[in-house]
């Protein structure tokens, strides 16, 4: 067992909003054992920075970890020669060129049916009724499974999410989580018959993956590639709702709406922690760790660093987020960063501001999570 610090927290309250909580453990004990959640929390922007890297005492492999257990062993939970040759696989699916070439239409063309669909309403649920939409249809398109529908898309996504995040161990939780994983099964062994060119499935087939892995690492892009975007797609706006003076410079293009983005995911991010597993005893910050340690890297915390970021805590778009630990650091760097970013950045909220140049909140927006973090509903009007 490690010998940090002993940090107590509420877990509802953690939920609720952890950043007051992170904001008091960066102060009192940036490194800490949390006993509510079992692992060792390191907070610091640059020893995550630094630490993430060092996949010989920081491992990815957790072989009774929640996701390996519920979800298989996907490249995510795997370091050095067999991650990077998954990787290599996924990338032609993933690559700059081909979100350029292949999916960018296919992102313009769901946001734009949501928008027409959406515009004699006057009103709706942000996240349901376009976040969500717009990031399951990219990623039907993505992984190759035109058998699930959008609504399917986010429901398995979400109970595998919530699976992945069950530290409390609820059965409900885990049986929903292994439903979906067999939902998603069903529609890859039916891809698989006839692969849409380049989508995940017919790239990591013809790469020569067995099975087992590339099942996994489907189950893994659905269950990071469809919330993260819904919530930062929605959060984003309601970040820009919040702050008008700011959208304002964003419609004046003063201001790019990548940037606006980046920064949102910088101030709440929607992935807020990557778990680790100690390979072998070491020393970091005058924290000893111990082979078997649980770990989490807390990128929300890192990303309101005030070693880093000044005034951390205020959202500003015209901020250098460079430092930034939205996607990642080290050799797990979000290999759908660049789907991510064209699908937020240059096509879901443009042509939501667009369409909607009156667009305005319409009620309360809550927002809850801590490994994931994103509001639950959104209520606008136009």
């Amino acid at each position: 067992m490690s010998n940090a610090p002993v940090f107590e927290i509420d877990p509802a309250g953690f939920h609720a909003d952890p950043y007051p909580t992170l904001a008091r453990m960066q102060r009192a004990a940036p490194i800490a054992f949390v006993p509510q959640l079992r692992a060792t929390l390191i907070c610091p922007r640059d020893v995550i920075f630094e630490q993430e890297k060092r996949i010989e005492v920081f491992s990815s492999r957790q072989p009774d970890g929640l996701m390996t257990r519920l979800m298989g062993e996907n490249m995510m939970r795997k370091d050095g020669a067999p991650h990077g040759a998954e990787r290599r696989a996924c990338f032609p699916a993933l690559s700059p060129r081909t979100v350029r070439a292949r999916w960018f239409e296919r992102f313009q063309e769901a946001a734009g049916a949501a928008l027409a669909e959406l515009a004699p309403k006057g009103r709706c649920d942000l996240v349901r009724d376009y976040a969500m939409r717009v990031s399951g249809e990219a990623l039907r398109a993505i992984t190759g499974l035109h058998s699930l529908s959008w609504q399917e898309m986010d429901a398995v996504s979400q109970a595998m999410i919530d699976g992945i995040a069950n530290y409390a161990g609820d059965p409900t939780v885990e049986a929903r989580c292994i439903a979906a994983v067999a939902r998603i099964d069903a529609a890859i062994d039916l891809a698989l018959q006839d692969p849409p060119e380049l989508s995940l499935v017919d790239v990591q087939q013809r790469a020569g993956l067995p099975p087992d892995s590339l099942k996994a690492n489907v189950r893994l892009a659905i269950s990071g590639g469809q919330n993260e975007p819904r919530d930062a797609i929605a959060g984003a706006a309601w970040a820009l709702l919040q702050h008008p003076d700011q959208l304002a410079q964003v419609r004046a293009g003063k201001v790019g709406w990548q940037q606006a983005f980046e920064e949102y995911a910088r101030w709440i991010s929607p992935i807020g922690m990557s778990p680790r597993e100690v390979a072998q005893a070491d020393v970091v910050e005058g924290v000893r760790f111990d082979p078997g340690d649980r770990v989490f890297l807390m990128f929300g915390a890192g990303n309101r660093d005030a070693r880093v970021f000044e005034h951390p805590d205020a959202f500003d778009i015209t901020r250098d987020t460079r430092a930034s630990l939205a996607f990642g650091a080290g050799p797990h760097f979000c290999a759908g960063a660049a789907a991510s970013r064209a699908l937020i950045g240059e096509v879901a909220l443009p042509m939501l501001f667009d369409a909607f140049p009156d667009l305005r909140l319409d009620g309360p927006v809550p927002f809850a999570g801590w490994a994931f973090r994103g509001p639950l509903s959104m209520p606008v009007a136009w």
